[in-house]
């Protein structure tokens, strides 16, 4: 049997009404799960910088509460390293960024970050003495195709690493992407974040770095992806200095000389 071309045009108009019906009324209903499962990764990206979870390792939405109950989320002032009062839970630290009232041009660096928050969100895990255990900071900056946003974790002593994770990037799968590979970022604990004079030091090289204890600062290189390698080594470099949470990190270390 065969139909006319208006009718082609009308059935086919009818199915791509249809269908996009049903995916958009899927978006409305799905939202709330989405908007939940994406908080959930966020917890447990902070979860897996603090060090309490090896990468790649997956756990319930119990266990990360329960990791995260003794951690204390902070606001932060970026430019003087001083808490701030405010409601770290709607405190969103993206929407602030770009939100003019909230946020000032960044200095010139190589992670081409334009502008930066005034506040910042930072998680400190205590023990159940009050002790700090570590600190998870969180890190931008450009890789290849585009922003890469995660987070780095530091020890008490504010200088070893106990992890790093990136939530969100567009680098290139098998390539920039091994960023999101638990074994590259197993290497990074140990290392350490400055050197002997509190200077950032940390470094992504191009080959295979040694051992922490026998090569702290420099961290095996991305196969094949020399840009998003340095991108990430920029990202330290500016995330640990000056502009950015190193008045935070110096008013820490001058508290426990005092």
């Amino acid at each position: 049997m065969q139909h006319s071309g208006r009718y082609t045009l009308v059935f086919a108009a009818v199915v791509c009404v249809v269908f996009a019906v049903m995916v958009s009324s899927a978006a409305v209903l799905l939202e709330d799960e989405q908007i939940a499962n994406k908080a959930l990764d966020r917890r447990s990206q902070v979860v897996q910088a603090a060090g309490l979870v090896a990468p790649g390792v997956k756990i319930t939405r119990q266990e990360v509460d329960r990791l995260l109950a003794n951690a204390e989320p902070v606001l932060v002032d970026l430019r003087t390293g001083e808490e701030v009062e405010g409601d770290p839970e709607l405190f969103d630290q993206q929407q602030a960024k770009k939100d003019p009232q909230r946020s000032f041009p960044a200095p010139e660096n190589r992670s081409r970050i334009q502008r930066l928050p005034e506040t910042a969100l930072i998680y400190e895990f205590h023990a159940e003495d009050g002790r700090l255990e570590a600190l998870v900071l969180p890190i931008e900056g450009y890789g290849l195709w585009g922003t890469l946003y995660g987070y780095l974790g530091l020890a008490a002593d504010l200088r070893t690493v106990v992890g790093i994770t990136f939530y969100d990037h567009k680098e290139t799968p098998g390539l920039g992407g091994e960023v999101d590979n638990p074994r590259w970022k197993r290497l990074w604990a140990g290392r350490e974040a400055y050197d002997e004079n509190w200077a950032p030091a940390l470094e992504v090289i191009k080959g295979a770095a040694g051992r922490p204890e026998a090569d702290p600062h420099r961290i095996d290189g991305l196969s094949g992806a020399t840009i998003t390698s340095r991108g990430v080594s920029n990202m330290m470099e500016f995330w640990l200095g000056p502009d950015g949470f190193g008045p935070y990190l110096e008013r820490l270390r001058e508290g426990r000389s005092t």
